[in-house]
């Protein structure tokens, strides 16, 4: 088996060693930063052991000014007049991109931190094209022993628990009380958990949690439409700016990997399918917007959003024909299945949480009502509060243990075909118990928590050097597990959002 995966990857190797034109430009692209930002590394050193040696003149100078500045407005505001404040100067893209290109030194001071940003971005690019273009580092093979697997995770929890654990105080944004139902703490450390078995999951190979990892992705995608539909509901900004910062902050990372490596976008199909969850919530939300008050419009829009999904997803070559121009970008060539079209692998994807982002959307819109509920039953009588939770604790015990029982112990190929419809129970009975006190739900595990802010950085480097390491190679490069661990929390301690 060894022999078999070391002679794959050393002819993906002879198969790879040509540049493409991307990779071409971004290294020279990055290669000018880099030098860009040493420049201005000098350039702020010098300035700032100059200004040590005027320091003195320099402060004295500025009281100066400053006291001349503050006499002239006052004389204004006695007469009368108006202080013009300076209005802010935008200098176009292309003069910007020809200061940089010349070292203008005032350009360069003035953005040192993106240059030097910029040139940590390389660098970590530059790691993942040796760890998988090269013969650099080793190969290896997982091995997925369950105890070792279960006390590392068990272990982070506990010691999670003892240096991180936080009791927080802030109030609901629709109540005004510390009602906390699904704060914003409480999701990122949902999201931070999740990050840590997804890694290992990859690492280790574990496949015995393999119906687990789906319904943690689908976690993701519930988030998606929980988080967009609460944001442009209540904030109702539907600006292109928002939009396309939106759409920048998924894909940039993913887009300098496919430039870098070479890859398919599809490889890293947690982008493209957040991406395309978010379009969907943009678009149902953003449409006829001026009436999303009317409760009868949401519950239309939310209707059309399953009929939309059943009709691209559920009636036979409707997926082909919508999707099809775009197999440029979408498609797919997996080396160890040959025969199957190039948007098989989108279509797998996509449809397994092809529902569960508007069960986001629905738990989003109904939760200021949840949380006026849940204020209510916290003011209630003590009996009468214990009943209530511990019907709805049985309730959610039950259910959870219906779903393992018919549910989760399918076998994976029967696992996938049922999970786009009951991915939502774990999940409630997840939200159901996390909640179900206050105590309970105003308390988080911050290092979870802050694990969780730096999606999807960590997910992609885990698909970038984990997920099929012992296999034939995907797109033409071996995968190599160590080194893209530490990648992996090289990008957790970058803190890159």
């Amino acid at each position: 088996m060894a022999e078999t995966v070391a002679s794959a990857g050393g002819l993906a190797m002879e198969a790879s060693t040509p540049f493409t034109p991307g990779q071409v430009s971004a290294f020279l692209g990055f290669l000018w930063v880099l030098a860009a930002w040493v420049y201005a590394e000098i350039l702020y050193h010098r300035k700032d052991a100059a200004s040590h040696k005027t320091h003195s003149d320099i402060n004295l100078l500025d009281m100066a000014n400053s006291s001349n500045k503050g006499e002239d407005q006052a004389m204004l505001l006695e007469e009368g007049g108006q202080v013009a404040s300076p209005k802010p100067v935008y200098a176009s893209f292309a003069s910007q991109m020809l200061r940089l290109f010349f070292m203008d030194q005032s350009l360069l001071l003035e953005h040192r931190l993106t240059l030097r940003a910029t040139s940590e971005l390389a660098g970590h690019l530059l790691y993942f094209y040796i760890c998988d273009r090269t013969d650099l580092f080793g190969e290896s093979e997982k091995n997925y022993s369950r105890d070792l697997f279960l006390f590392l995770y068990f272990l982070l929890v506990i010691v999670a628990a003892i240096t991180s654990f936080k009791v927080h105080q802030e109030k609901s944004t629709f109540t005004g009380k510390s009602v906390l139902y699904l704060n914003r703490h409480q999701t990122e450390e949902w999201k931070g958990w999740m990050q840590v078995l997804f890694l290992m999951y990859h690492y280790f190979n574990a496949k015995e949690i393999y119906n687990a990892i789906r319904v943690f992705i689908a976690a993701y995608v519930w988030m998606t439409g929980f988080g967009n539909f609460s944001y442009y509901y209540v904030r109702k900004d539907f600006s292109l700016g928002r939009f396309a910062q939106m759409m920048w902050r998924l894909n940039f990372f993913v887009a300098f990997c496919c430039i870098v490596l070479n890859n398919d976008y599809t490889l890293y199909y947690i982008c493209p399918m957040h991406t395309l969850f978010t379009l969907m919530v943009y678009g149902a939300i953003g449409i006829l917007n001026k009436y999303n008050e009317i409760r009868s419009v949401i519950a239309m829009k939310f209707v059309a959003c399953f009929l939309v999904v059943i009709l691209v997803w559920e009636i036979p070559g409707v997926f082909e024909i919508v999707w099809s121009p775009l197999t440029f970008l979408l498609g797919y060539n997996d080396p160890s299945k040959p025969d199957l079209p190039r948007l098989h692998e989108w279509q797998f994807r996509s449809g397994l949480d092809r529902y569960i982002w508007i069960v986001g959307m629905i738990y989003a819109y109904y939760h200021p009502t949840v949380e006026k509920w849940m204020e209510k039953l916290e003011e209630a009588e003590t009996r009468t509060k214990l009943s209530i939770k511990a019907s709805i604790v049985a309730v959610s015990l039950t259910a959870g243990y219906l779903w393992y029982e018919y549910i989760y112990k399918l076998d994976k190929i029967t696992y996938n075909k049922y999970h786009p419809y009951t991915s939502w129970i774990p999940i409630t009975v997840y939200i159901c118990l996390r909640n179900v006190t206050q105590e309970f739900r105003a308390c988080s595990l911050t290092l979870f928590a802050w694990l969780g802010k730096y999606i999807p950085v960590p997910y992609l480097a885990q698909i970038e050097g984990t997920q099929w390491a012992t296999q034939v190679a995907i797109d033409n490069s071996p995968r190599l597990p160590t080194a893209q661990l530490h990648a992996h929390y090289c990008y957790i301690c970058c803190g890159l959002p």
